[in-house]
C-alpha cells in the first residue's frame, strides 16, 4: 500500500549556479538540510539552458563563471524567467550590486557566504512570491491622484500609463504607498523585504528607491514624491500626484 501523503507540499527547488565545487557542496548540503531541493549548474551556458527548462523556484547565481558571467545570465533569463534571482559576488563592490539589481536580480549576498544570512534571504524571496503572502495584502489598489498601484495584478500606473518596474521595486513601492504620509525606516524596509536585520551597510534599498524615483518622474536632486527624511527613512508623499 502506498503510504505517501498526497497533501505533502513539494520541496521548493533552488538552482545553484556556482563553479566552485567545494562552496557549491556546502551550500547544497545546507539548503537540503533546510528542506530545499537543490540542483547545480557550474557553467554559464549550462545555467541559461537549465533555468529555462527546469523553471526553479529560485536561482542563486554567482557572478564569476566559465563561458558566461552571472550578469549576462541574469540579463538573458529575465526575458522568460520571473522568479527570484539571488546573486553572489566575491567582491564587496557597490558597482556589482547596482549592476545586478539593474539587470533584474532580486537580492544579493557577498562572499564569504554566511549560512544563516543566505537562508534568510532565500526564505524572504520565496515568501514574497508566495500566493498566501500576496493574499495577506489588505488592499488591492491604492490611489493618489494620477498614481495607482495594484497588488493583485502587481502593476503601477501614472497619468493612466503603465510604469515598468521590477518585482522588488514593486514590493518597496507597495510598502511605502500603504504607509503614505508616514516615514518608513530603512531598517523596517530591509526587515520586511529581505527578512534580515539592517546591518548599516546594505545599499540595495537605496538603489531601489533611486530607480523608482526615475521611473515615477521624481526630482533626483530634491525628490518630492518619495522623500528622504534624513536620519529616519523614506516618506511617500500623499499630495505629489495631482
Amino acid at each position: 500500500m502506498d503510504t505517501t501523503d498526497l497533501n505533502t507540499e513539494p520541496q521548493p527547488h533552488v538552482m545553484l549556479v556556482e563553479d566552485d565545487l567545494s562552496l557549491a557542496k556546502w551550500i547544497g548540503d545546507y539548503l537540503s538540510a533546510q528542506g530545499y531541493l537543490v540542483t547545480l549548474a557550474t557553467r554559464g551556458d549550462e545555467a541559461v539552458h537549465l533555468i529555462k527548462s527546469d523553471n526553479p523556484d529560485l536561482v542563486i547565481l554567482d557572478i564569476t563563471l566559465p563561458v558566461m558571467n552571472g550578469f549576462d545570465i541574469c540579463k538573458e533569463v529575465r526575458n522568460y524567467y520571473d522568479r527570484p534571482i539571488l546573486m553572489m559576488t566575491a567582491r564587496n563592490e557597490e558597482s556589482d550590486e547596482i549592476l545586478g539589481l539593474e539587470l533584474g536580480a532580486d537580492d544579493y549576498v557577498t562572499k564569504p557566504v554566511r549560512p544563516k544570512a543566505l537562508l534568510a534571504r532565500v526564505n524572504a524571496l520565496l515568501r514574497r512570491k508566495n500566493k498566501d503572502y500576496q493574499d495577506e495584502l489588505s488592499k488591492t489598489v491604492v490611489r493618489f491622484g494620477r498614481f495607482a498601484i495594484d497588488s493583485n495584478s502587481r502593476t503601477t500606473t501614472l497619468d493612466d500609463l503603465p510604469v515598468a518596474i521590477s518585482s522588488n521595486e514593486f514590493d518597496v513601492l507597495w510598502i511605502l504607498a500603504n504607509k503614505a504620509g508616514e516615514t518608513v525606516s530603512r531598517e523596517a524596509l530591509v526587515k520586511e523585504l529581505r527578512g534580515i536585520e539592517y546591518d548599516g551597510f546594505d545599499r540595495s534599498t537605496d538603489i531601489l528607491i533611486s530607480r523608482l524615483r526615475k521611473k515615477l518622474n521624481d526630482n533626483p536632486s530634491t525628490p518630492y514624491r518619495i522623500k528622504t527624511i534624513w536620519g529616519k527613512g523614506y516618506l511617500f508623499a500623499t499630495d505629489a500626484w495631482t
